[in-house]
């Protein structure tokens, strides 16, 4: 979500900056700060991890029963309802249950959609197609996790998420933030690889409720996301090995002007014909 993105910043830069670049309004941010925050949402994502760690460890022979049993021995206390829901909304099922694939891991196998851009990156407009992806960075004995979405019409990284856990609601606040900005046209196409996060039913969910065709890499197969992977080397090479950050802020902070300032607004882009982002759907609009 950008508020939290501004809240997470504010030690760096102005609000008034973050809100311009990121395209709310001041008054909306004091008013999402000062409000109470839910101490159920920041449960439910943890017991969802817990969740996942559980039927994972168990190679997928648990089902809800067993894993509230786990959960509760271990002083998370959970009803045996929750953690079905739960198990329900990211479509994990036992081996024992009537619904298991046993051609493939359950978890692998649920909601894999379609390869629909067979590699082909090019597009003649805005919001036709876009990529996302998740990427690790490793910060003070910790990993953070940075999910991003670009348009491919310019290159242009439209919305992204960092967290230090790698979860459903990552994903979905970087789309959230491309749809924020973006808005969703007719017949757009979002892929991704085949990630647990990505084939979440939320996900899922969140996709179809706004008219967002998903396609899929093929198993295996990074190549099939080869524009956001080209992104996380440079990502990678020009900012973080440069800048071996030490803190979470500090990685924060330089994750943030990378895309907002310099990768948006400046680098040069050779799929732009050598100009930005910014700068490549500017000369796209005018010349429309």
């Amino acid at each position: 979500m950008k508020y939290a993105l501004i809240l997470d910043h504010i030690d760096q830069f102005s609000i008034c900056l973050m809100c311009a670049v990121l395209g709310v309004h001041r008054s909306g941010f004091y008013r999402w700060r000062d409000a109470p925050k839910s101490k159920r949402e920041a449960r439910r994502q943890e017991v969802t991890e817990l969740v996942k760690d559980t039927y994972e460890e168990f190679e997928a022979a648990y089902g809800a029963p067993r894993i509230a049993q786990e959960l509760n021995a271990l002083g998370h206390k959970c009803s045996v309802n929750f953690i079905a829901n739960i198990m329900q909304e990211q479509g994990i099922i036992a081996r024992n249950g009537k619904a298991f694939n046993y051609g493939g891991h359950a978890l692998t196998m649920h909601n894999v959609a379609d390869n629909l851009l067979w590699r082909d990156f090019s597009t003649d407009r805005p919001n036709q197609k876009w990529v996302t992806d998740i990427t690790y960075v490793w910060v003070e004995k910790q990993w953070l996790y940075l999910a991003t979405v670009m348009d491919l019409f310019s290159r242009k990284i439209i919305g992204w998420s960092l967290d230090t856990n790698m979860t459903e609601q990552l994903i979905t606040r970087a789309m959230q933030m491309a749809i924020d900005a973006r808005g969703v046209s007719p017949g757009l196409i979002v892929h991704s690889d085949r990630g647990s996060q990505y084939r979440s039913n939320a996900y899922v969910g969140f996709l179809e409720r706004h008219n967002i065709t998903r396609s899929m890499s093929r198993k295996g197969n990074c190549w099939d996301n080869a524009v956001m992977e080209s992104f996380y080397a440079r990502l990678k090479v020009e900012l973080i090995y440069a800048k071996n950050y030490q803190s979470i802020d500090a990685a924060r902070s330089g994750i943030f002007g990378y895309i907002e300032v310099f990768y948006n607004r400046k680098r040069r882009h050779s799929a732009n014909d050598g100009v930005s982002p910014v700068e490549f759907e500017e000369k796209a609009a005018v010349a429309a």
